[in-house]
């Protein structure tokens, strides 16, 4: 399958991450989003991150120019129309992604391949809302997306084999190592992760360590790029309790509840980077110190 348009969902971290990577890939994509805003939010992401990859002699100023010839934005859902490939990037809730996946079914030519960025929300359920469901699939992208080679590829039950391989080959095509997981909750990669990172949660909770002794040990005793608290902080605090949500409602297993400290973090609006407060703080000159406002941080 020459996959020569790419239609994402979804102007946020996720949905430009996965066009800039698209893009770089020589892949015309368009993004669409309902909030003009976020649009030009998005447009304005990718042109720094590109032009901070030509500044640090990644990239040169032609090629990256030639990918922001192939990104173009749209309000219009049925703008999809022309697209190979269609991948939803909204926010980890069920609802708002069958809502979505519902209105652009009804615009997408019959031989496009839809997909679904979800870390978690069951592939199987979300395809049962459209009219093929052989042609709908899980693309579990990681974040963030240019730089994670990992690409996580989830088959529902109504998944064809000949969507299985054509996306297999796009996820080859921009440059990731894909593993296919079947349709369980978590699939196989947070199926191993969240157990992890909220234990994290829960270490905070007990006073047993400091936001970045916690992190420290992860750095540098397993030899983790980042620590679990920075990681949930660049994922979104109140993704991250989403995902949770779904797995500890599907699966049922203790270590899967969400720690306490979460869903206060979230409920008081720290949800990492992007508010500024997480389990860090992020000021405006690029650093970032503890937040020492969480109860039991030493």
């Amino acid at each position: 399958m020459n996959v020569r348009k790419l239609f994402i969902l979804g102007a946020g971290f996720m949905g430009m991450g996965i066009a800039q990577t698209a893009i770089t890939s020589g892949i015309n994509v368009t993004v669409f989003d309902i909030n003009e805003k976020q649009l030009a939010k998005g447009r304005d992401t990718v042109e720094k991150m590109l032009q901070k990859n030509v500044n640090k002699g990644r990239m040169e100023e032609n090629d990256m120019k030639s990918a922001l010839a192939n990104l173009s934005f749209t309000t219009e859902i049925s703008d999809c129309s022309d697209a190979d490939f269609i991948i939803e990037a909204a926010t980890e809730n069920q609802d708002i992604k069958i809502s979505i996946i519902k209105e652009v079914d009804k615009y997408a030519k019959d031989t496009a391949i839809l997909t679904s960025n979800t870390s978690s929300i069951s592939i199987t359920t979300l395809a049962g809302h459209i009219k093929n469901p052989a042609r709908f699939i899980g693309m579990h992208f990681f974040s963030p997306v240019p730089l994670i080679n990992l690409l996580e590829v989830v088959k529902g039950l109504q998944t064809s084999k000949e969507t299985i391989e054509k996306t297999i080959a796009f996820g080859e095509k921009l440059g990731k190592v894909c593993i296919i997981s079947k349709d369980e909750p978590g699939f196989i990669v947070n199926r191993m992760l969240i157990p992890m990172l909220n234990e994290a949660f829960v270490l905070i909770e007990r006073g047993i360590g400091t936001i970045e002794e916690i992190d420290e040990g992860m750095r540098l005793g397993l030899n983790h790029p980042m620590g679990p608290l920075e990681l949930v902080d660049m994922i979104g605090i109140d993704i991250e309790l989403a995902v949770m949500e779904v797995l500890y409602h599907e699966i049922g297993d203790p270590k899967y509840r969400p720690a306490v400290l979460l869903r206060r973090m979230a409920a008081a609006g720290h949800l990492g980077r992007k508010t500024g407060k997480g389990f860090y703080i992020y000021h405006e000159d690029g650093t970032k110190t503890p937040n020492t406002d969480l109860l039991y941080c030493k």
